[in-house]
């Protein structure tokens, strides 16, 4: 990958874990830059996701940030040989905005996906049927490649053991399934199947369920792999989707979805509610 295709999303996340260790340790750009036998810039830009690190400068900045934990140097020097990793998204074309390639690599990066949706059925559930459905307002040009797209994100539940999916889910997302009663059956057969997996669990937020008054946005709090672990909150719109990173933001939607979780039927009531409207 040349210097010129980047930010990526694993570069910004590099650069910024590499801020933070430097801001940490009490140095300044200079020190690093220095230590590297480099100029200002080139500091600037690795943290700034504009350019990469060799792994040689990698290992003289773990020693110069005091960075001693064996996993979090090797967390490190994953994420930064990933850098220049190829995805199955990375050429699909302009009809998969930048927004939503950076919201599939951090999926591909998660070790734990954690959802909460209001209207519609999250993406890693939905049948191909109820794809369809919902992608009818777009052109018909780009129907099948963002159903072709989210059919791929879900090999994640299958072809990975060590991934896991927590959704929940507000009641009226369920009566809202659009489409003939094949559609709708379909999808409630396939929700309840997936909930069944030991990597999946799904909850249903009934009508009656006690929340604080705020009103909560869907949103999607992902769990990188790494050492430690760093939590990324996805918020999606109309016109593409937000990254939220810092502390206090991701804290606060961390403790709505223990909220949520704690408001929401469990996973087995849920499945039950699931059959009955079956």
């Amino acid at each position: 990958m040349t210097q010129s295709d980047m930010p990526t999303m694993r570069s910004r996340r590099l650069g910024s874990e590499l801020r933070r260790l430097r801001v940490e340790a009490g140095l300044r750009v200079q020190d690093a830059a220095d230590a590297l036998e480099c100029g200002h810039p080139k500091i600037s830009q690795i943290e700034n996701g504009k350019r990469g690190i060799r792994p040689l400068d990698l290992t003289v900045l773990f020693k110069l940030y005091g960075v001693e934990d064996e996993r979090q140097c090797a967390s490190l020097r994953r994420l930064a040989k990933e850098i220049h990793k190829v995805d199955w998204w990375t050429n699909q074309g302009p009809l998969l905005r930048d927004t939503l390639k950076d919201c599939l690599t951090l999926e591909a990066d998660s070790e734990l996906v954690r959802t909460y949706e209001s209207v519609v059925i999250p993406g890693l559930l939905q049948t191909e049927a109820y794809m369809r459905q919902t992608f009818s307002v777009h052109p018909p040009e780009s129907v099948e490649l963002l159903v072709e797209t989210r059919m791929k994100r879900k090999e994640l539940l299958d072809n990975h053991a060590d991934f896991c999916l927590r959704a929940v889910i507000d009641v009226p997302a369920l009566h809202r399934i659009g489409g003939s009663p094949d559609v709708v059956r379909g999808q409630l057969e396939h929700l309840q199947q997936v909930a069944e997996r030991p990597n999946a669990k799904v909850q249903i937020l009934p009508l009656d369920a006690a929340l604080p008054q705020d009103q909560l946005p869907p949103f999607t709090i992902y769990r990188q792999r790494g050492e430690p672990p760093a939590d990324i909150v996805w918020l999606e719109h109309i016109t593409g989707g937000s990254l939220l990173e810092q502390r206090q933001d991701v804290l606060r939607y961390s403790t709505a979805w223990d909220e949520l979780t704690a408001a929401a039927l469990s996973p087995a009531a849920s499945q039950q509610y699931i059959r009955d409207l079956l």
